[in-house]
């Protein structure tokens, strides 16, 4: 189907609308006044609906004229964005980058400074993967993030510090264990303990991985956080759970245990660059600003 009308005329219009006469729109545009009058009319001819009328020896737009160029409205702001893409895209700026977050990181970190980022960049989406233990280490060494934030410094890929992540242990208010002012391991062995699942190793099973006390006579494993804290609040046993999330949900129905030479412990994090010098712009860039963010929390922790 061929077009009767061309981006340029419904600019045009726009730029009418927006200065309030034909006169004061070519002054704005660099145009002759009867260059303009000459589009408009062309305009109307091809739609065959009138969009220019003078009111008080202005000429301003009919409400067709307006109606129609609302809906023309996001059609140049769409050929803009191509442009703009089109733009960083011949800069080697990426249409996609993605970026894999240990579970144990706050995800207010990563998102805060994602507002800044999109802000300045309005043609890069964003992947976000939630990783765990050797998922974490995978997502790495295989080059599937752009940057990530990771536990444990993986060998050969240098790392910057992010922040520290505290774990405590906790049950339901409602728990029998909640009664208790302290405990010991051994009153831990015969509850059910909720741990989380490695997210890795799916076509080598011997690189999962396994971390912290595990000698509870029964488990629940779970995919990720959350699901652990539900399991928590409903009683299904006690877990570890980072203290930025007990925090968030702090409403009475979880309690945080007191264990002999476990109360908690902190895991640091670190931001990578997997990789390397082939990191493309966009992704520096975000990775430059989620270092920045960081500095205060590192320098507290």
């Amino acid at each position: 189907m061929r077009l009767k009308t061309t981006l340029d005329q419904w600019q045009t219009l726009l730029e009418i609308e927006r200065a309030g006469s034909i006169q004061a729109a070519a002054t704005s545009m660099n145009k002759s006044h009867t260059t303009l009058i000459y589009a408009v009319k062309k305009l109307e001819q091809q739609l065959g609906v009138p969009l220019i009328e003078v009111q008080k020896r202005r000429a301003v737009l009919t409400e067709d004229g307006k109606s129609l160029l609302r809906r023309a409205n996001a059609m140049l702001e769409q050929a803009q964005e191509l442009e703009e893409m089109s733009e960083q895209l011949s800069k080697g700026i990426e249409s996609e980058i993605t970026i894999a977050i240990d579970h144990l990181c706050d995800p207010a970190w990563l998102y805060q400074p994602m507002s800044e980022f999109l802000a300045h960049n309005s043609t890069t989406s964003v992947q976000v993967v939630e990783t765990s233990l050797s998922k974490t280490k995978e997502m790495v060494t295989g080059e599937q993030a752009d940057f990530a934030i990771i536990n444990i410094p993986i060998t050969n890929y240098p790392a910057e510090a992010f922040g520290v992540t505290t774990m405590v242990p906790v049950v339901a208010a409602h728990h029998h264990l909640a009664q208790k002012e302290s405990l010991c391991f051994s009153e831990l062995a015969s509850t059910s303990q909720i741990v989380i699942r490695d997210l890795g190793g799916e076509s080598d099973k011997s690189s999962k991985q396994d971390i912290g006390w595990l000698k509870s006579r029964q488990r629940i494993t779970v995919d990720n956080f959350d699901h652990a804290f539900r399991a928590v609040e409903r009683g299904g046993g006690f877990c570890r759970l980072p203290e930025h999330i007990v925090e968030s949900r702090a409403d009475g129905r979880i309690k945080v245990l007191n264990i002999e030479n476990a109360e908690r412990y902190q895991v640091p994090l670190h931001l990578t660059l997997p990789k390397g010098v082939k990191t493309g712009p966009a992704a520096r860039y975000f990775y430059e600003l989620l270092l920045d963010t960081s500095r205060s929390r590192v320098d507290q922790s």
